[in-house]
Parts: structure tokens; sequence; C-alpha cells
């Protein structure tokens, strides 16, 4: 499907060549994975259950901007989705609403360069090879360019009632092309905050939505309103590709019900499925460290790389899904999908009154890194981080240190969104069922709360030492009195980067007791990488040609 450069939304879903590929539109940012193809399902039997042009499998923010894409072109789209209605918690509906859009008004050349830095990054000095395959990443460039400026007039396209609130400019503001291209984020609302309410549902009334309820809300209008050309089929997901002999996708196999079904595409096929946060066999070949005990994630439970593998039996190329977008979080022990635990948003994590040990109990890194942009992202590294002396990975598990003070000061997980917002873990807003369930390891004194981490909490083996923690808090207390790190140079406060305002006053004592301490592992929203796709989101073979329809 070859296209001509600046193609619009409309024109790029005409014809036969849809993509079997990941999202259609800048806003979705990431597509799938794949491997070594065996070919998908037979296409012999040629006995249909379902039909349409466009079949779109996995409805989160990524499937229903397709659709929206897709149906506006004049197609018929079916949408399978794994979940049931009133259960679909998909990583969009868990987010922070986030995305991109930088000015329109911006210099296009410039943005072309800032997003050639953030793709490929060929055009800095210290990158030596680029994240995307340099095959498709001027393509793929042209298209951001072309299509993200108009991301936030697409959203507001779908529902007048919808609203953003700038949130910053370039993550990297040192890359080529940051200031120039006018580059910009945005947090999506329906009121006045960026945040919505604690605890929310998905039948929360859409004008008291904020953040990825509202962002989802804004798409969930968009597909009402095409509700002719577009059906989702909830409690369907799917299970295969169906190839015709010449190697092109002509429908997908799903599930619905106890029995499979045999969804016939038209046009192509779309595959939105996610990552693989709880697939255990991608989790110990693709991820870094521990896959199994030293990660955690907290968006959707139901991403279990259903598109990965899927591509991988109709040939497609890997890219890059060994990485994940991701830090040091909680994991929980209590919730778990199989042997992995389910974690959370830990954003209090480099906060005033916290530091962050190893298991020994150092520190090894500025906390601040963790939750700040655009270092949270891949924070994770130190984390993964493995000692080639001794074999052992000293940062898995790491751990916050606190006091009472910074207990009692509010939630230490996000309760407006994610796992823990969205009721899939049970965290009260004083924190004190964290401690009853022994999710914070508490003690009267610091050398006790080593010696507890030391001998009861499982994955520390047996490393903590309570002379080493004690000096690590006798240090930390000179950083409050002087407000200095000498050690990683964190800084002592932390300030909006919009307004000036401080939001952070940064260090702060921990010297009132119970003290605590709260397991980390690495772990983020979601893993990344995933189908090999050209510019105009056609998924690759390991032969570099496009994988048909």
């Amino acid at each position: 499907m070859a296209q001509e450069k600046g193609v619009s939304r409309r024109d790029f879903f005409k014809g036969a060549g849809v993509a079997a590929a990941g999202a259609a539109m800048a806003t979705a940012g990431l597509g799938l994975a794949g491997c070594a193809g065996g070919g998908g399902a037979s296409a012999d039997a040629e006995q249909w259950d379902q039909e349409a042009e466009v079949v779109i499998v996995g409805y989160g923010g990524a499937g229903a901007c397709a659709a929206i894409a897709a149906a506006d072109a004049g197609a018929k789209v079916l949408v399978l989705e794994k979940n049931a209605e009133d259960k679909h918690l998909c990583n969009t509906v868990m987010s922070g609403g986030i995305y991109h859009s930088p000015d329109p008004d911006g210099d296009k050349e410039a943005l072309k360069q800032y997003l050639k830095a953030m793709f490929s990054g060929e055009n800095l000095d210290t990158k030596a090879e680029g994240e995307q395959s340099p095959l498709f990443v001027d393509d793929i460039v042209e298209k951001f360019a072309e299509y993200s400026p108009k991301n936030v007039e697409f959203m507001q396209s779908l529902d007048p009632d919808y609203k953003v609130i700038e949130r910053g400019g370039a993550a990297f503001p040192d890359f080529p092309g940051a200031k120039e291209s006018g580059y910009k984020s945005y947090n999506s609302t329906y009121g006045k905050s960026a945040t919505g309410p604690d605890y929310p549902t998905l039948d929360l009334p859409k004008e008291d939505t904020a953040a990825g309820l509202a962002f989802f809300n804004c798409l969930k209008t968009g597909i009402a309103a095409r509700a002719e050309n577009i059906t989702i089929a909830y409690e369907t997901p799917g299970k295969s590709l169906i190839m015709d002999d010449e190697g092109a996708v002509i429908g997908v196999v799903a599930t619905q019900g106890d029995k499979d079904i045999r969804v016939k595409a038209g046009k192509g096929v779309i595959l939105t499925t996610g990552g693989y946060e709880y697939n255990e066999e991608m989790r110990r070949a693709f991820l870094e460290g521990q896959g199994i005990t030293g990660w955690a994630f907290y968006g959707t439970l139901s991403n279990t790389g259903d598109g990965i593998r899927m591509g991988c039996e109709a040939g497609a190329q890997l890219a890059k899904v060994g990485k994940a977008a991701s830090r040091l979080i909680w994991s929980c022990p209590d919730v778990q999908v199989g042997p992995m635990n389910v974690g959370s948003i830990t954003d209090s994590v480099g906060g005033a009154g916290t530091i962050v040990v190893n298991s020994e109990g150092r520190r090894f890194m500025d906390e601040t890194l963790i939750t700040k942009d655009p270092s949270r992202y891949f924070s994770y590294k130190n984390a993964v981080h493995m000692d080639i002396v001794t074999l052992e990975f000293p940062n898995t598990p790491a751990y916050m240190i606190i006091d009472e003070t910074k207990r009692k000061a509010g939630p230490l997980v996000n309760t407006t969104l994610s796992t823990c917002g969205f009721g899939i873990i049970d965290w009260d807003k004083d924190n004190q069922n964290a401690i009853d369930n022994g999710w914070l390891i508490k003690a009267d004194s610091i050398e006790e709360l080593a010696q507890k981490i030391r001998d009861t909490h499982e994955l520390n083996e047996g490393r903590m030492d309570p002379a080493v923690l004690a000096a690590t808090m006798e240090q930390y207390q000179k950083m409050v009195d002087t407000g200095i790190d000498e050690e990683f140079g964190r800084t002592s406060a932390t300030k909006n980067a919009l307004t000036g305002e401080v939001v952070d006053p940064g260090f702060q004592a921990i010297s009132t007791p119970p003290f605590y301490a709260m397991p980390l592992v690495a772990g983020g929203p979601n893993t990344k990488g995933g189908l090999q796709a050209d510019g105009d989101r056609r998924v690759i073979d390991w032969n570099n040609e496009p994988i048909p329809r």
C-alpha cells in the first residue's frame, strides 16, 4: 500500500491495503511485535461466521482511534475485545490520559529533527544505534510530523465537551528541534482539573472524569457517533490470524463463549492488543533481569501478548520488544496473575521524606530520577543492574524508606487511576491497610527495620545489613541539614516545569518512628516495542517486506 507524503487519515484507510499493524495514528504511539513466521490459521475452509471490511483486535486507545479513522474512510468496522463491557479496564482508561500534540504553528522541520532524535537518535552525537529500523524511521517521522500536531483537534472533534490542559513541553529539551518545534503534551479532562476523583469507576458521569478515563470517554463518544459503521464485540478475544495461500491476512479466529469463530476481513486486520505484561513466557524471554519476580506492571491485567503471538505466527519482525516504559514501583504480593505480581503507580518515590536503598541498605541513585521526566521512562535500568562478580541483582528488590510523618501525609500510591485507583488493589488513603496486610514493613527503629527486611522479606534473601542501613540514614540526615547530596546529586526541591512553583520541598527528615520500608522492583504501565511496522503502519516480516493486509 504505497502512500503519498501527507496522506489524510481518511485516505489512509481507503483501498484494500489496510495495515495488519499497530496504532493507526500518532496518539497511539507504539505498535506490536512478532518473530519468525509459521503462518496463521488456514483459509482453506472459506467458512465465515462474521464479516467486516476492517477487523480490529483490541479496544483500547489505539483500537478506538483506528476504528474511528477506518469508519470515517467509509469502512464497516468490527472491533474484537477480550473484556466484558462492564469490566473494560484497558491501559488507556487506567492511564494519566496524557498525549503529545506539538503546536500546529511550530517549525515542521524542527519537529522532524526532534522526532528523529526520539525515534532513532541518529542526529544525536551520543547515540550509536537507533531505536527504530533505519529502513522505516524517515517515513515514521514524516507521519508523526503530519498527524501529531492535529491530535488535540482530532480529540475535540469527537466531543466538544472534552477539554485539555497543557502539561509541558518536550520531555527531552536538549534534543534538536525541541524548542523550535513547539513540542507540547496535554492532560485530558471534562472538568477543570487534570486529576480525577479518588477511586474512579467506569460508570462515573463523563463530566466528572479526568485523565485516562476522560481520554477514553472522548474516544467512546466518537465511536458512538459512528455506531452505524463500528461494532464492538466484547468478550471476543482474537486468537489467530487467517492467511491465504499468498500469505495475505484475510481474517481472524476469535473465541466467543465456548467456541471459536472465524471473522472475515474484507480489507485488512489491525492489531492493537498492547504488550505482554502478563505473559509469563514472554516476560522470561524478553525482560532484563528477573523477568517474573523482579518486575511488576500497573496497567490492565488483560495484556497477555496476544497480538505479539499472532504476529509471530504470521511471520512479523520484532522491534525492541525487550524494552519497557518503566521505573521502580511497588509490587503487590497478594494480587497476582499466575506467578506475576500486580504493581501500582508509586509516585511518592523520590518525594520529600523518602529515600531508596538496595537489598543491602545502600543508596544507588538520585531517587527523583525514578519519577521525573524523562528518566522515569527508563530508570528501571538501575533496578535490573547485575553485579557481574557476585552474579546478583543488588538493586532488586530495592526499598523506599519512610517514617510515620510521611506515612500520615497521604497515600504512597496513586488512588486516582491505575490499579489502586480502580480497585484492583485495595489501598486506602492513609496507607493503613498496607500496614495491616504487611505490604509495608514496619519497625520502631532503623536497625529493627533492617532486621525485619533481612529476616522476613523473602525476596531480600538475607542481604539487608542493619549497620549499612543505619549509616545510610545518617548520611541522609546530612543531606537534610545541608541540602546537598554529595553521592548522587539529588536536588533539594522540585518545581513545576510550567509555573516554577515548588511542588516538593525535597529533603525532609526521616526521624519519626515507626519507620517503614516499601519493597520496589522494576515496572511501569506497559512493555514496549512490538511488531515492526513502516510509516504506513504495515507490519514488516523478517525479509523487510510488508505482510499483506
